[in-house]
């Protein structure tokens, strides 16, 4: 459908469709300026109301990490809402693009989300449905919370939830909300906190085949800690991870407390768990620096998990191998010295007037001795001596060959 909406609104181009309407790109006559009208699906009266619910929720806020609402009305039967048109992407297709994201990049996009949802709290707004695909990118960087068409007022019963049905999406629903309890800020903080797990571990915290399956691990099991499944998440990020994933909605910090956090994080250098921990395209080679270029970063594909741990592992397993050879050239040099001059000083012996009929010993390289100091036994004396200790030594030291 293209045309003119409401006498004002020329709608040009179909962005997307969602459960209760679609999104398009259009034109503001009046103002001339680019916006993004959505367009109710009406189904009943209770569609009706839950999507002028969202043009108040979203009329009381004004934030910069919040899609801006600009206008709501009606074109015959028909809906609408108009909205800020972001030049962007959501985070579910930067997700699908790269994988897990370095941890610097996946908190700074966190602190934003929470500094939106801190926001809405304050204004009594609940989104009740924070994932990936409602949080649209920039291309400078900004983060911003779309699509508030489920959240409700905190301090009103809107009554538009059907009685069984939980509204929200299972990988990210917050304990409370899988018993059927309402919605409170608390909700949202876990959310996120399982919006920045996948965003630092390329998954959510819970897997299953069906979405009863995930619902019930996030009443009843425990998440893996981010720094487990990914090698280079530093451990306080990580803990912190799990603080926002509590079962108990009053031990998660508030969405403010955590934009406040992760802001902080994000502007102070930190070590990673593990060296060689940045991420690398899946598709390129694996290079000798120990980290990638920034174009990699940018332009590659990063996988869940890091390729740098194995290389560097191979490399640690290569070393010792390497000291060994040289060690081993070390001590046959010696060794051949040590028998040269023990060798000089016996016939030096012998021919000063020594007739003692005594059998020299046979020699090993395993068991010869450097050459006496001065005042040292004479070298026949300590050769008899290491004849005798040579016969234990002899076989040691061929089993460690």
């Amino acid at each position: 459908m293209q045309g003119l909406l409401a006498n004002r609104y020329q709608l040009l181009e179909r962005l997307g469709r969602g459960a209760m309407g679609e999104v398009w790109r259009a034109a503001d006559q009046f103002l001339g300026c680019p916006v993004a009208v959505k367009l109710l699906h009406a189904e009943g009266p209770a569609d009706a109301a839950r999507f002028r619910l969202e043009a108040q929720t979203a009329g009381r806020l004004n934030h910069p990490n919040v899609v801006g609402m600009y206008d709501f009305g009606s074109d015959g039967d028909r809906l609408y809402l108009v909205m800020e048109l972001v030049d962007g992407w959501t985070l579910a297709q930067e997700r699908s693009r790269y994988g897990a994201l370095p941890p610097r990049d996946a908190v700074a996009i966190a602190a934003q989300a929470a500094a939106g949802l801190a926001a809405a709290h304050q204004q009594g707004v609940i989104h009740r449905d924070v994932k990936p695909a409602n949080v649209i990118l920039t291309a400078d960087g900004a983060a911003k919370i779309a699509d508030f068409g489920i959240a409700r007022f905190a301090d009103i019963a809107s009554g538009l939830t059907v009685t069984g049905k939980i509204v929200g999406t299972a990988d990210y629903l917050a304990p409370e909300r899988a018993l059927g309890r309402p919605a409170q800020p608390a909700s949202d903080v876990y959310s996120l906190g399982c919006v920045l797990h996948e965003l630092l571990t390329g998954q959510p915290p819970f897997n299953g085949a069906t979405s009863l399956a995930v619902v019930r691990q996030h009443v009843d099991d425990t998440p893996l800690p981010p720094a487990r499944l990914r090698p280079g998440i530093p451990q306080p990020l990580s803990d912190y991870v799990l603080r926002l994933l509590s079962k108990d909605p009053s031990r998660r910090p508030t969405a403010e407390e955590t934009a406040a956090w992760l802001t902080e994080y994000h502007r102070t250098p930190h070590q990673p768990t593990a060296p060689d921990a940045a991420p690398v395209p899946a598709s390129a080679p694996v290079s000798p620096s120990p980290s990638p270029s920034p174009s990699s970063e940018q332009d590659g594909i990063t996988p869940a998990s890091d390729p740098h741990p194995r290389r560097s592992h191979r490399a640690a397993r290569s070393r010792p191998r390497g000291h060994r050879r040289l060690a081993s050239k070390a001590i046959f040099s010696g060794t051949g010295l040590a028998l040269f001059a023990a060798a000089a000083a016996l016939g030096t012996s012998l021919t000063s007037g020594n007739d003692e009929d005594t059998p020299t010993p046979p020699s090993s390289p395993a068991t010869a001795t450097p050459a006496p100091a001065a005042g040292a036994p004479s070298p026949l004396s300590a050769q008899q001596s290491q004849q005798e200790q040579g016969k234990g030594k002899g076989h040691h030291a061929h089993a460690h060959d």
